[in-house]
């Protein structure tokens, strides 16, 4: 059996009943999570662009409910819509190791094709942990040299949602290891678009959720995929990266649960400048400086950081200033929180500008070195009275290791819902409240107003 068969069969045959209790708990907390951002993408330029094109494709009605718009649709449709919505805001989780944005592009798919087919809230659950699972573990086959050019949350995802949805439907091993043949073929995204913030990144999810989701109906259907489009002579990591590593595919499947290792974004901003903001925080704090005080920040920041943020020097849009480090850390400097208001308020205000172009990056070999497992924040902070001050996070607001309560996750998700009036308060508070109750609902309906 390949390692590409095994990750297959494991996605196949997993069930409810097989997943530990502290993995269930976590796909609970990641699943309300998913819920505030895919209500936050509402009123999005780029994603009311890609919903409007999806729902004109598709029919005006069916079992799939559309989060932004309230509407309901097909499955592939509203796995589109939903992908794109829920990654705008750029307050999803990450899975550090794999540099990978798992819920986008597993919940978005695997939400529509349960309520459309009637599945549990257990079955659910179980599908969305195949679909982190797989996902995870292909970023991290895929390696650093992939996420250099490609997004891995548009690559890797493709797969994840076809293991989801797969899952859901019942693929047996075989067919499931076509669904992912077929998602792999169509796997995409480039980080070009950052240079000139263009909107591909919403693109880049809903494609994903929709062509991971296709996938695996096809498979369903008898209809055949490449065999090893992960580790063959002509697929995935041939023609994607230089540093691939097929061990990672199959690696402790069934006893290393990589979902429990996601991360939760505190930040909404590219979780590549989450390190140096809060290491910037704790020199803040703990020497009662001011924005005022500052006269230089040096980051010292991993290589994936430079690829991503580097292009990014004079943001002209909200959502290309969440890939600023300087306009991130100036925005924590006067806040202590780079949150949705942040962003749209004071961007391009004139303190944000001073401090971001006092902002650099440099590349640290302990940092770069720990990266992907680990994502150190280290920063050097120069004031106006001459001091130098060095500042370090090991574990940033998040991490497993830093993570957020129940709690916290729930504040989250009603803040993103009711913050770009995807929902009311009421409606978001009564809607989290039953999610947190999903592993009961015999059949999943509609999230907002719907439940069980």
């Amino acid at each position: 059996m390949t390692a590409t068969q095994d990750l297959a069969r494991f996605a196949a045959e997993l069930k409810f009943e097989a997943i530990p209790a502290d993995v269930v708990a976590k796909i609970e907390d990641l699943l309300v999570d998913w819920f505030g951002s895919a209500l936050a993408g509402h009123g999005s330029r780029p994603v009311a662009s890609i919903t409007k094109f999806a729902l004109s494709q598709g029919p005006a009605d069916g079992p799939s409910e559309v989060m932004t718009t309230r509407g309901s649709t097909s499955p592939y449709v509203a796995a589109m819509c939903n992908g794109a919505a829920s990654h705008v805001a750029e307050q999803d989780d990450v899975h550090n190791g794999s540099v990978f944005h798992p819920a986008t592009v597993v919940f978005s798919p695997a939400v529509a094709v349960a309520q459309a087919i009637g599945a549990s809230g257990k079955q659910l659950l179980a599908a969305s942990v195949a679909g982190y699972e797989v996902g995870i573990r292909v970023g991290e086959f895929l390696g650093r040299s992939h996420y250099r050019i490609f997004h891995t949350t548009g690559t890797a995802g493709t797969l994840a949602s076809a293991a989801a949805v797969g899952n859901l439907l019942g693929l047996s091993p075989e067919q499931m290891n076509h669904a992912l043949g077929s998602a792999g073929t169509t796997a995409a995204g480039l980080w070009e678009f950052l240079r000139t913030a263009a909107d591909s990144k919403q693109l880049h999810t809903a494609h994903a959720s929709g062509a991971g989701l296709m996938a695996a109906y096809l498979a369903k259907d008898g209809f055949t995929g490449a065999a090893d489009i992960l580790d063959g002579l002509q697929g995935m990591a041939k023609g994607m990266s230089t540093d691939s590593d097929v061990s990672k595919l199959n690696d402790r499947l069934g006893t290393r649960w990589a979902t429990v290792e996601t991360s939760f974004k505190y930040h909404a901003s590219c979780r590549h400048t989450h390190p140096a903001a809060d290491a910037l925080l704790k020199v803040m704090k703990d020497n009662a400086l001011k924005i005022d005080d500052i006269v230089k920040v040096t980051t010292r920041v991993h290589q994936g950081a430079i690829d991503v943020l580097g292009p990014v020097v004079n943001p002209s849009t909200v959502h290309q200033s969440k890939f600023s480090m300087g306009t991130v850390l100036a925005l924590v400097a006067q806040y202590e929180h780079a949150g949705l208001a942040e962003f749209d308020d004071h961007f391009q205000a004139a303190p944000t500008v001073a401090l971001r172009d006092k902002v650099e990056m440099v590349l640290d070999p302990e940092v770069d070195g720990a990266y992907p497992a680990r994502w150190i924040g280290k920063v050097t902070v120069q004031t106006a009275d001459g001091r130098t001050l060095d500042g370090r996070v090991d574990e940033p607001k998040g991490d497993p290791g830093n993570t957020l309560s129940r709690d916290e996750i729930t504040q989250k998700a009603i803040r993103l819902a009711t913050y770009s009036q995807g929902a009311t308060e009421a409606e978001a508070t009564a809607a989290v409240a039953a999610l947190w109750n999903i592993a009961s609902w015999p059949r999943v309906g509609k999230l907002i107003g719907g439940g069980a």
